[in-house]
C-alpha cells in the first residue's frame, strides 16, 4: 500500500513543519540544504509543488521503461536485503506509477519471509502491519487502497517504503502526511528503512526538517545508496 495525495494530505505534514518564522534557526548542517541553498520559506508549499511534478513526471514512464526500472529495482533489493527466511519485510502497493514489485514480494514469500502491508488505522497515527501474500483476500482501506482482509498484525524488520523524491542524504520525500516518519519513529524496535523509486526522483535537497527521518538505504533503477 501506498500513500496517495490524497491519503497523505499536507494539512497532516502542517503539524510537523516548523513554522516559516523560525526556519533562520534551521542550520545548513541540520537541514540538510548547503550554506549557499537558502530553504524556501514555506517548506510545505515549496513540497506540495514539487511532489506534484515529481508524480506527473513519474506517471508519464512509459510502461516498458516503468517494468525495466522495476527489474532493475528488484535486482538490487536482492543485494541489499539478502537473509530473509524468518523476517518480517513491509512492502507497498503500487499506486500513481510506483514501481510494482509484488514479483519480489511473492519471491520472498516463498523464500520464507513473512511480507506485510501497512494500513492507516486512523489518521494522523502510526501505520500498522498486515501479514498478507498473493492469492489472500483484500479489502479497501482509508482511500481505497487494498489492505489485508484477514492478515496477523506484526512489527517489521525491514520496512520498504515508496519514494515520491529522494535526496543524496537518503531523505524521502512522500506523499505528505508523516505516516513512515511518525511509524519509525513509534516503533520501539527500529526496523531496516529502505526507500525505493526511479533514479529520476532525485531532487538536491527536500528541505528535511526536524521531524524528517532518513531512510538507511535508498534503492533505484541505477543502484543502491547508503546513508
Amino acid at each position: 500500500m501506498t500513500m496517495s495525495d490524497q491519503r497523505d494530505t499536507d494539512d497532516a505534514s502542517s503539524e510537523f513543519a516548523s513554522p516559516a518564522c523560525l526556519m533562520h534557526e534551521i542550520q545548513p548542517a541540520s537541514s540538510g540544504s548547503s550554506a549557499n541553498e537558502a530553504a524556501p520559506s514555506d517548506i510545505p508549499a515549496w513540497r506540495k509543488t514539487e511532489r506534484q511534478k515529481l508524480i506527473d513526471e513519474r506517471k508519464s514512464l512509459l510502461s516498458a521503461q516503468r517494468e525495466e526500472f522495476t527489474r532493475l529495482i528488484a535486482n538490487y533489493l536482492n543485494h541489499v536485503v539478502t537473509d530473509v527466511a524468518g523476517r518480517y519485510i513491509s512492502m507497498f502497493w503500487p499506486f500513481l506509477g510506483e514501481p510494482d514489485l509484488r514479483g519480489w514480494m511473492a519471491a520472498a514469500t516463498s523464500r520464507g519471509a513473512t511480507c506485510l502491508l501497512p494500513v492507516v488505522a486512523a489518521k494522523r497515527t502510526p501505520l500498522i502491519f498486515r501479514s498478507w501474500k498473493i492469492g489472500e483476500r483484500l479489502e479497501r482501506g482509508i482511500w481505497n487502497i487494498p489492505v489485508p482482509a484477514d492478515g496477523k498484525e506484526a512489527i517489521p524488520d525491514v520496512v520498504i517504503a515508496p519514494l515520491v523524491g529522494f535526496d543524496s542524504n537518503c531523505f524521502r520525500l512522500g506523499y505528505g502526511g508523516g505516516y513512515f516518519d511518525r511509524t519509525l519513529a513509534h516503533l520501539g524496535r527500529k526496523p531496516l528503512a529502505i526507500g525505493v523509486g526511479f533514479e529520476s526522483q532525485k531532487i538536491k535537497t527536500i528541505h528535511p526538517l526536524a521531524h524528517d527521518i532518513p531512510m538507511d538505504v535508498i534503492v533505484t533503477d541505477t543502484g543502491v545508496r547508503y546513508r
